[in-house]
């Protein structure tokens, strides 16, 4: 008499038989991926073996209906759950192609992000970007300063509402001589707001390359002056 199958909702898990008669005990099992000898069971595998227990039970000792319901609800569950997995796996495919189709739009784009520093790549060069300004005001001030701390060039960008005002400095010094190639620190001074209060001052670039990442990652721009930047630190992006 062929007494228990047992399946077990571990995607993976194994899936298999137990039998007892008068010649001894036998075992037959597999898992997902090999079996005795090699051999695979599948879910068609799972309900012959289900059948030849119905075939070859003890008529006086027949399986118990309770029992042979669980084994059927097992078999769908583990069915499902490899259903499911399958689906997940599509659905992460299209989000990849999605964001590949995504990342190729965005290069040679202007992008802007939040930072504190500036790169100014060449003597003389050319510096965009904006202050985030929290509150209307009356006077806006960006103080650039180079690596020494020295102030080299105040921009009056006047007044100004809420949200982004954008700057453009030419990489001349107070002076009106060329700055020198380097990095620049950023600070910004909004009139009506009290001096502990962060400003945020953004720097744009153009998006040289795209980086696809794995799991939460997501895409990475590479952006000119600025590196590598997560897609979701870009405030915007524009032509």
């Amino acid at each position: 008499m062929i007494s228990h199958i047992h399946a077990t909702t571990q995607p993976g898990a194994t899936t298999g038989t137990t039998g007892t008669g008068s010649s001894g005990s036998s075992s037959t099992s597999s898992t997902s991926s090999s079996g005795v000898n090699g051999v695979t069971l599948g879910g068609t595998d799972f309900l012959t073996l289900m059948l030849a227990q119905l075939q070859n039970q003890d008529p006086t000792s027949p399986v118990d209906s309770n029992e042979f319901l669980s084994q059927l609800a097992s078999l769908s569950e583990v069915q499902g759950i490899t259903q499911l997995n399958t689906s997940f796996s599509a659905l992460s495919n299209s989000l990849v192609s999605g964001q590949a189709l995504q990342a190729s739009s965005l290069l040679g784009h202007q992008a802007l992000v939040a930072s504190s520093t500036a790169t100014l790549a060449t003597a003389g060069g050319t510096v965009t970007g904006a202050v985030s300004v929290p509150q209307t005001s009356s006077d806006v001030t960006l103080n650039i300063t180079n690596s020494s701390g020295v102030l080299v060039k105040s921009i009056n960008l006047g007044a100004q509402s809420a949200g982004l005002a954008d700057f453009s400095w030419n990489g001349q010094t107070t002076s009106g001589s060329a700055a020198p190639a380097g990095t620049y620190t950023l600070s910004a001074q909004v009139s009506g707001v009290s001096g502990g209060t962060a400003i945020t001052t953004l720097v744009g670039g153009t998006v040289d390359s795209v980086t696809m990442g794995s799991g939460s990652t997501g895409l990475t721009l590479n952006i000119a002056g600025l590196g590598s930047v997560p897609f979701s630190s870009v405030q915007q992006i524009s032509n």
